[in-house]
């Protein structure tokens, strides 16, 4: 889903090569557009959390082999 919004007063939703006005479509076409697009929001958030999460256990799977470095085996 792209929405092209150059002219603020005729928004224009691109959704599957296609173009629509979004201010012909109906009330219950544009909720389905919102849902859509705070589901979009919420995965990208999600995604970010989840490379924060990575990068943080990576540095800490390194202070950890820094930490052991001198430590003997058993």
């Amino acid at each position: 889903m792209n929405e092209n919004t150059n002219d603020k007063n005729n928004p224009v939703l691109t959704f599957e090569g296609k173009k629509y006005l979004i201010n012909n479509l109906s009330s219950d076409i544009k909720e389905t557009i919102k849902g859509l697009q705070i589901a979009e929001t919420q995965l990208k958030m999600h995604e970010d959390t989840l490379k924060l999460l990575s990068i943080s256990r990576n540095s800490l799977a390194n202070q950890l082999k820094e930490k052991l470095k001198n430590i003997e085996e058993v």
